[in-house]
């Protein structure tokens, strides 16, 4: 299932611990970059047999520098037998190589990251656009070749805004110069500056 979200500021990710990361992330970290955020549980089969799969597979099929894949175990049901020991188990068993978050434990069963992009369980996919704005979510199956399409189409805006921005430069500084080079010029010639 998708549904489009108005495009508006990626919450921060509420993680109280890292895998498959150095550091603490946030959306500002990956700038520029297409952010697919797959949340999961490991005693879930569809993120299991689905999610993840898929996650690992976009990490593979897209360049680093357009997209970042990340991670975010959010536990609301079982919590004593997903702890961060066994999910680090789960992760070296699974090959699970992007970074993946611990989703901070709410005031009641909804998880705190999970609540600010109000999922309704796992899996779940966040698309994040280039400018860190929250555009789209999946719950449970998609397929492959949607989400492909639809990380593409970021890929593609961003590189258009890009261009546009790059255009608008180049226009400016034509402008500056050709400016620049009246204000030397008479009807003799035209001076260096």
């Amino acid at each position: 299932m998708i549904i489009a979200e108005k495009a508006r500021p990626a919450p921060d990710w509420q993680v109280s611990r890292w895998f498959n990361s150095s550091k603490a992330l946030q959306v500002g970290d990956f700038a520029s970059k297409v952010i697919v955020l797959e949340a999961f549980q490991m005693l879930c089969p569809g993120c299991i047999y689905y999610g993840l799969p898929m996650a690992q597979k976009i990490t593979s099929h897209f360049k680093p520098e357009d997209v970042a894949v990340i991670g975010l175990h959010t536990v609301f049901e079982h919590h004593h037998a997903m702890g961060p020991e066994a999910l680090e188990v789960f992760l070296k068993e699974y090959r699970i190589t992007f970074p993946v978050g611990v989703d901070e434990k709410g005031d009641d069963a909804m998880p705190r990251t999970m609540e600010a992009y109000h999922m309704q369980g796992t899996p779940s996919t966040i698309l994040i656009d280039a400018q860190g704005r929250y555009r789209t979510r999946y719950f449970g199956t998609v397929e492959d070749m949607r989400i492909a399409a639809d990380i593409t189409k970021l890929i593609a805006e961003r590189d258009a805004n890009l261009a546009m921005n790059e255009e608008d430069t180049f226009t400016s500084d034509a402008a500056d110069l050709i400016g620049a080079t009246n204000d030397q010029c008479t009807d003799e010639g035209c001076k260096l500056p």
